[in-house]
């Protein structure tokens, strides 16, 4: 068992960005529940809207903890494009959350608290998580040159 990570690299080196990125994602799912929950609670938001802004303050905090620690190993393409395609992503992430979320309450009928946090921050979240993880490692923070040239040389010919 001591063997594997030295055996398959490429599944440690995952392993560790799933781990890091759920991690960061545990404190920006937080961050989007009290937020989120405030917004419709205290403030008196409707449903889309305090999800809208609930989901922005978990977003910036995702951005800080998956560009200097979960890819924080990863080539560096630049600030500005970098976080353009973060909040790019975070938005197609989005409206996966509000195309669950707004099926429950405007198709299916379910308004109340419960059934908002379920289809926005448990269905929604869960779907938009699965894209952003695939998305912020394949095109948002890629793998430095040389690694990826080390993996292609590494793959059997077919």
């Amino acid at each position: 068992m001591r063997d594997f990570p030295t055996r398959h690299p490429e599944l440690a080196k995952l392993a560790g960005e799933v781990g890091k990125f759920g991690s960061v994602g545990a404190v920006a799912y937080v961050v989007q529940l009290g937020a989120t929950n405030l917004l419709w609670g205290v403030a008196g938001m409707g449903p889309l809207s305090g999800q809208v802004l609930g989901t922005l303050a978990s977003i910036a905090v995702a951005f800080v903890g998956n560009r200097f620690w979960t890819f924080g190993g990863r080539a560096r393409t630049g600030y500005g494009r970098e976080t353009l395609l973060f909040l790019v992503m975070n938005g197609v992430g989005l409206a996966i959350q509000l195309a669950c979320q707004g099926f429950s309450v405007y198709v299916l009928g379910l308004d109340g608290a419960l059934a908002q946090n379920i289809a926005g921050n448990v269905v929604g979240v869960g779907i938009g998580t699965l894209f952003r993880f695939f998305a912020y490692r394949t095109w948002v923070f890629p793998e430095r040159p040389e690694a990826a040239r080390e993996r292609t040389a590494r793959e059997p010919l077919a």
